[in-house]
């Protein structure tokens, strides 16, 4: 199931793959160390979101974050980021 479009030269790319015309580049491990430095750079950006929480849940948020000498926001994060990598 296709779930994206291809522009002109993303075609023309796998039908050169496709057909065996791609060479590997000169220094290909020094071109993949680069080009996996730029993937992990773009997929480590932050985004900021706004989500809607009773007071209650924020003020507990809050206590918490204090306790652990940390901002609510951060910790917020934190516990999105551990909840969702423990999903895999």
């Amino acid at each position: 199931m296709k779930y994206y479009e291809l522009d002109k030269e993303e075609e023309q790319i796998v039908k050169d793959f496709e057909a065996g015309k791609l060479v590997r580049v000169k220094d290909f491990a020094k071109h993949q160390k680069e080009l996996r430095q730029a993937v992990r750079a773009t997929l480590n950006k932050t985004k900021n979101i706004n989500i809607r929480l009773s007071e209650r849940v924020l003020q507990k948020l809050k206590v918490r974050a204090q306790r652990e000498g940390i901002p609510y926001q951060t910790l917020a994060a934190s516990i999105l980021h551990r909840d969702t990598n423990a999903q895999n």
